[in-house]
């Protein structure tokens, strides 16, 4: 099965689908329940696209209905999940002192995994002007707020609270329109982040690229519209809309780059 399974993803996934062909073989073989870590986008649709050859069932849960990382219950098709606890807690994280924190995603991440934590036990964050809402694996949970004090330069007080007070973040996009040549992603990221397309090639070639959560190695590989592109060390954008031509022949491009 796995090697059936092998040619239908990128060679750095392999390592990971093993990992769910063993899930799958557990719940619909040995009739076991595994609850996974948190998982992104991409390896959802993995687990997705495995499950459909297996007798199972599998239930996602992030804490909140949009949830972008998620953790997958599976089990043998006949047994109902519903009842099954999401194993996710949540944090709230403010500053000792008044005022605002003026810290972002990539702070609060930073001092979560300072603690040692791996990045699959973290769900999303949602950070706030005052505070921040952090979703984490319920093993885990109690050991962070007792140990989590500090975020960049400022001290921090934490709270473990209810799901049920998540207050979910409204997504911060910096929008920019651009006139490109082509849709190729070298061209459109060497102008969302700056950089000529020279310097931008060596990393997606080195895999620090992905496309919808996928590594992409090609720097020609056509973009469209909805399309998330993730570059290792600057951040990532979306590709909001895809509009007509100028009148010079190059394509007008609506991009977002998250904040």
């Amino acid at each position: 099965m796995k090697q059936e399974a092998y040619v239908h993803f990128h060679p750095d996934e392999r390592p990971f689908v093993d990992r769910v062909v063993e899930w799958m073989e557990r719940a619909a073989h040995g009739h076991e329940l595994t609850r996974t870590d948190f998982l992104d986008p991409r390896q959802i649709e993995i687990v997705s696209s495995i499950a459909n050859r297996y007798d199972v069932t599998v239930r996602l849960s992030g804490g909140y209905e949009d949830a972008e990382r998620r953790r997958a219950l599976i089990a043998p098709d006949y047994r109902f999940l519903d009842d099954e606890p999401e194993g996710i807690a949540l944090l709230e994280i403010t500053s000792d002192t008044q005022g605002h924190l003026e810290l972002d995603h990539g702070d609060y991440l930073g001092a979560l995994l300072g603690l040692g934590i791996k990045r699959d036990r973290v769900g999303d964050l949602h950070v706030h002007p005052e505070f921040c809402h952090c979703l984490l694996d319920e093993a885990i949970a109690e050991y962070v707020n007792i140990h989590l004090r500090q975020v960049h330069r400022v001290h921090v007080l934490t709270e473990l609270l209810p799901l049920a007070r998540l207050q979910p973040a409204q997504t911060q996009l910096e929008t920019m329109s651009l006139s490109v040549a082509s849709m190729r992603l070298d061209g459109i990221a060497s102008d969302v982040h700056r950089i000529s397309r020279t310097k931008i090639v060596d990393p997606i070639r080195a895999g620090r690229c992905r496309v919808n959560w996928k590594v992409e190695e090609d720097p020609s590989t056509p973009l469209k519209e909805g399309d998330v592109v993730s570059m290792q060390g600057l951040g990532r954008f979306k590709i909001l809309s895809v509009e007509g031509m100028t009148k010079k022949g190059r394509q007008r491009v609506n991009v977002g780059k998250y904040l």
